[in-house]
């Protein structure tokens, strides 16, 4: 369910290099060049540009674009030509130095919202970058208190089973636990809850979540909502939202970046350069259902010039 577009056939790597260098070289840079050509290339294809750019011209490709571009639009293109792992290992560093629930979202985002796989290979590039584990920043990071902290660095420090295979029986008895917890309050939200939510796998927790509904005529993100004020039922609800259905994260994420005054350029930036090569079609399809609006005209109203024009080839057409 990506959004960007490729083009058939795509040029050779060393042709791409030649090209952003010609872009980048002169009097001014040929902005719409870079976006023409890095906008529409995968990530094995613009790791492919990286490592032919440097053989070429013994520079890194992401170090030309910092010193030839600014602001926003800077932002945008050095996180979509970065390696993803990378790329979320970089905004998870940056988040556990930042207040705010905007900056846990990107630890849950990191941990829930991506395969397992693909998790994995966030904390070796964490491991690779910093110097230390991802788990034990989030437990040694001062922003954080217990009970928050504690089920933080269980999000990150999991790795789930990526199969299919659900048990039904455990879906069942598990969302028992989960209402005790969530409804009943007969439970804290940082014991088994944790647990469940941190180890289970994708398929499992889908299962689960929907048992929890059948059997209280409620979905489980709901009820999270309505305790408002509790952080870590918040959390909790975006960890659930990120596993079971991430279009629903990363459309409020897009909403809450745009409205109001002013916008959150570093939010929406994150989003939308995340989610091209993941699910942005799907993203899309919730924003329009759920805010009656395209997520290309409400950029369209916030942004302006080349970031402008860089966020709207990752999204695609509508």
């Amino acid at each position: 369910m990506a959004s960007i577009s490729i083009p058939d056939p795509v040029p050779p790597a060393t042709e791409d290099a030649e090209n952003i260098r010609k872009a980048v070289q002169g009097w001014g840079t040929d902005e719409k060049a870079l976006i023409e050509i890095l906008g529409h290339r995968t990530a094995a294809q613009r790791a492919e540009i990286a490592v032919a750019y440097e053989g070429l011209y013994n520079e890194t490709l992401l170090d030309r674009l910092h010193s030839e571009l600014s602001g926003d639009f800077r932002s945008a293109m050095m996180l979509w030509t970065m390696d993803p792992a990378a790329r979320d290992a970089k905004l998870a560093h940056k988040a556990l130095k930042k207040k705010g629930d905007r900056h846990v979202w990107v630890l849950v985002e990191v941990a829930c919202a991506s395969s397992p796989d693909h998790h994995v290979a966030v904390r070796k590039a964490y491991c690779a970058a910093y110097s230390a584990s991802l788990e034990e920043d989030v437990a040694a990071c001062p922003l954080y208190k217990d009970p928050l902290k504690q089920f933080l660095v269980r999000l990150v420090s999991s790795y789930r089973y990526s199969g299919e295979l659900v048990d039904d029986e455990l879906a069942r008895a598990e969302a028992a636990e989960l209402h005790d917890a969530v409804v009943a309050r007969k439970q804290t939200l940082h014991g088994d809850v944790a647990r469940i939510v941190g180890s289970r796998s994708k398929p499992q927790l889908k299962a689960t979540f929907e048992r929890f509904r059948q059997e209280h005529g409620r979905a489980i993100d709901d009820v999270l909502e309505e305790r408002r004020g509790d952080q870590l039922a918040a959390v909790l609800k975006t960890a659930v939202w990120c596993l079971a259905c991430p279009e629903k994260h990363f459309a409020e994420v897009i909403r809450i970046s745009i409205v109001g005054l002013g916008t959150d350029e570093e939010s929406l930036t994150r989003a939308i350069v995340s989610r091209a090569e993941v699910d942005m079609k799907k993203v899309k399809e919730e924003y329009k259902a759920r805010y009656r609006k395209t997520v290309t005209s409400d950029v369209n109203g916030d942004t302006s010039g080349y970031y402008n024009g860089i966020l709207l080839t990752l999204v695609g057409p509508e």
